[in-house]
């Protein structure tokens, strides 16, 4: 079918209960019936975009792909085949778009995972069928917003499109460039992989990124441990502070004095306790 993938309008030949069939260029096509708020009369011109099914069948849709020949869209992994590449969900209802294993990392465990998304569009080979196409940097770029010095500490949400050995190229949900360097992230996000991170800088319109967290967030467990004891302990009071010594903290609490100092600072930013006395209570 030399028009796969594209949109064409074809006429009606026949119909039944489920699906109304059209004809383009010899072929004849069949199209959903629940995509009609009625059903089409015979030799009624139908405009939609054509394509080959999983099966092999010659379908038409009037609801037309997000994605298409020089439209770039994000799409979701629904299937990883090791052989051939991976399945992307770009709106059809009856067909995924694959892109090759030529385009992706040499590195399987940095593959796309199902639910992942990859900015694609597409393709057509020399036997008419489909794939999808990833964007590259040209395209990312077109579509990127400016970035403001404001942005610094703020959290975003990003989706992975470029991995380099200099660190880590995503954009973000609001269409922001940003890197993360292997310095601010445990382990190297997948390709199309979606990532919380928090901006640590803005240079030349660009985000910088980290996905450690903030330093009073990385302690939440030694937190929550400090506040049970004050929520179990007579007036909710501990006879320590930031101020105590070390050892007396390593035996009571189990933590050096540098985690339960920050746990302490976490806890006053959070407004639940004060020190005073020498004490520490629970507000």
């Amino acid at each position: 079918m030399n028009f796969n993938g594209q949109i064409i309008t074809a006429t009606v030949s026949d119909h039944n209960d489920k699906q109304v069939f059209v004809q383009y260029d010899g072929i004849t096509m069949a199209v959903d019936v629940a995509e009609f708020e009625q059903v089409p009369a015979i030799g009624n011109p139908v405009s939609g975009f054509a394509y080959e099914n999983t099966h092999g069948d010659a379908r038409l849709t009037t609801k037309l792909p997000k994605v298409g020949h020089d439209h770039y869209a994000f799409g979701t992994v629904v299937e990883v085949r090791r052989d051939l590449g991976v399945f992307v969900n770009i709106g059809l209802p009856d067909k995924d778009i694959v892109v090759s294993l030529d385009q992706l990392p040499e590195l399987t465990r940095l593959w796309p995972n199902r639910g992942d998304r990859l900015m694609v569009q597409l393709m057509i080979d020399k036997k008419h069928r489909l794939w999808g196409s990833l964007a590259d940097e040209s395209i990312i770029r077109a579509v990127a917003n400016r970035a403001k010095p404001e942005m610094k500490n703020q959290d975003v949400t990003a989706t992975v499109y470029r991995l380099k050995m200099a660190g880590t190229h995503v954009l973000t949900d609001d269409f922001y460039l940003g890197f993360i360097h292997p310095a601010e992230r445990d382990v190297e996000p997948r390709l199309g992989e979606v990532v919380h991170a928090r901006v640590i800088g803005v240079k030349d319109g660009e985000l910088n990124l980290s996905l450690k967290p903030r330093a009073f967030e990385a302690i939440d467990d030694d937190a929550g441990m400090v506040l049970a004891v004050l929520e179990h302990s007579p007036n909710h009071q501990i006879a320590f502070t930031d101020k105590s010594d070390p050892e007396a903290i390593k035996q009571a609490f189990g933590i050096s004095k540098a985690a339960f100092k920050r746990a302490l600072g976490h806890l006053m930013k959070a407004k639940k306790i004060r020190q005073h006395d020498g004490i520490t209570e629970l507000l």
